[in-house]
């Protein structure tokens, strides 16, 4: 796996930049202002992407978080482990252009809507996971234990997801659904070009991370031989 993301994440990188650069342009500059909240909507090209990513990130470590339950592989343990870190950058900048959007739109930076407070949950639950591998000494106890509460914190993904569907709220209702596509083709094009352009970006932070926390895990094992031999 670290050969393939070696091989393959500057490809993950240029072509997330190109599709960023794409739907910048399209977004902020080819596209028409909104009939109803005008200049603002274009906060839009920014903060659905993050919020997509988001949610995909945390659907990435529950998955990896699962798979380490399963294999018990160090690697994926690595894997779970960036992908939380990078998650968190995700979802703070979609909290944080969320609060930018609604400012001008509901006239407050904040409100206890469902939507923003299960994705507040959300984040608090990331944190507390990078939180809880800092606690634990026991490398395997502390791997076990932040998998599990990832996969329990994972009741949160639908909550987030169905929160604009399940309780009336000042957050608008999803865009594309069963019911079809509520935004024009002109708008819908470039948000497409930022979306896959953050995913491809998530994909080559993760990438770089994971690489990180690989060879951190390789030279605390050979610390630990060197000073094993030292003692004897």
């Amino acid at each position: 796996m670290i050969r393939w993301i070696r091989r393959f994440e500057g490809w993950f990188g240029a072509a997330g930049a190109i599709c960023i650069a794409i739907g910048l342009y399209f977004g902020l500059v080819a596209s028409p202002p909104d009939s109803y909240q005008g200049e603002v909507v274009r906060i839009m090209y920014v903060h659905v992407p993050f919020a997509s990513t988001s949610m995909a990130a945390y659907a990435v470590l529950t998955v990896a978080s699962l798979w380490y339950l399963w294999k018990r592989d160090p690697l994926i343990d690595n894997l779970a482990q960036a992908t939380a870190g990078v998650g968190v950058f995700f979802t703070s900048g979609a909290l944080f252009t969320g609060s930018v959007w609604g400012k001008p739109t509901w006239n407050t930076w904040w409100t206890w809507d469902a939507r923003l407070v299960s994705f507040t949950i959300l984040l608090l639950i990331l944190i507390g996971y990078l939180m809880l591998r800092t606690f634990i000494e026991d490398k395997e106890r502390e791997a076990r234990y932040a998998a599990i509460l990832a996969i329990v914190g994972a009741v949160d993904l639908p909550i987030v997801h169905f929160s604009v569907e399940w309780w009336r709220t000042l957050h608008q209702p999803l865009s594309i659904s069963q019911r079809g596509v509520a935004i024009a083709g002109v708008m819908l094009y470039p948000l497409i070009f930022m979306t896959v352009g953050f995913y491809l970006l998530f994909t080559y932070m993760v990438g770089v991370r994971t690489q990180m926390l690989y060879l951190k895990q390789l030279l605390e094992a050979k610390k630990g031989r060197l000073l094993g031999e030292v003692r004897l």
